[in-house]
């Protein structure tokens, strides 16, 4: 089941085994599969289990060993993405009724079902391209809502790059687009790290040249950037909720930059006064905010 998921476009990739195992599991009980895909039922024929009696489906035909009360787990985590991408379908949206209603159950759609029917059979193939065809990649829809809602940054080079949305983020944005150009002495972006690309820019051979440390190293900061006019190294952190330059990341950045050729600057960025205030306290010395 977990392949046939992947198939069709459920995205999977950075789940962990337990997780993609009750995800499959979850599907098969709501279609009542238990022995063979050509068992598969949908909301057509009136299947529809609530979560407790998915979880009974489990344990009796699959193998589970799950408590009763873990229910809402299976509403939350493991149904999630099957009915954000209408393959399962909740029996509210097919007759009036409250969402918080105790007998409210799940189905599988009936063209889900008719594809889970023809899995293993010569059907299969013209089955899964019709259903492709019909219904949009869950993996793809998500990856473009991502898209749209990435914040796009101008290096001091022109050239863009899109970072993932949030306030750290915007703040990355706002270092790169505000402060530098202002404060930076024509200052170069050699790193810059994101949630879902930690290299998104990583000019390894310019960083070699001044002596700087593996780009593995755990202190890294959220912008490295160097000025060749004035030989200033930038290490910048954009404070959120944490990571401040305070005397012991200084002191840890310091001893890993013993062969460094530049003059560094260590910088906390915050997106307002209020911010800076709840940090101030822990700043170190000679550090700039």
């Amino acid at each position: 089941m977990d392949a046939v998921l992947v198939e069709i476009g459920i995205p999977l990739e950075n789940k962990n085994a337990r997780t993609r195992r009750r995800i499959a599991e979850a599907a098969l009980a709501v279609a009542g599969v238990s022995r063979s895909f050509q068992e598969a039922l949908s909301s057509a024929e009136g299947r529809f289990l609530t979560t407790r009696q998915i979880i009974a489906f489990e344990n009796e035909h699959l193998g589970g060993n799950y408590s009763p009360g873990a229910y809402d787990d299976i509403r939350r985590r493991h149904l999630i993405l099957l009915t954000t991408a209408g393959h399962v379908i909740s029996s509210s949206s097919v007759e009036t009724q409250s969402t918080n209603n105790p007998t409210r159950g799940y189905a599988a759609s009936p063209a889900f079902a008719a594809l889970l029917r023809a899995h293993g059979t010569v059907k299969w193939n013209a089955t899964l391209n019709d259903f492709l065809c019909s219904h949009k990649a869950l993996r793809e829809e998500l990856a473009r809502k991502r898209e749209l809602t990435r914040i796009p940054v101008r290096l001091p080079s022109g050239a863009e790059v899109k970072l993932s949305a949030g306030e750290h983020n915007a703040l990355q944005r706002d270092i790169i687009q505000e402060f530098l150009p202002r404060f930076g002495f024509g200052a170069e972006v050699l790193y810059l790290g994101d949630s879902t690309d930690r290299y998104l820019v990583r000019e390894t051979e310019k960083l070699n040249a001044i002596g700087f440390f593996t780009l593995e190293h755990e202190e890294l900061p959220d912008v490295v950037a160097y000025s060749v006019k004035k030989k200033l190294l930038f290490l910048i952190e954009a404070v959120h909720s944490s990571g401040e330059m305070d005397e012991i990341r200084v002191r840890k950045l310091r001893a890993k930059l013993t062969s460094s050729t530049a003059n560094t600057v260590f910088v906390s960025a915050f997106a307002t006064r209020a911010d800076f205030r709840k940090f101030a306290a822990n700043l170190a010395w000679e550090s700039e905010a």
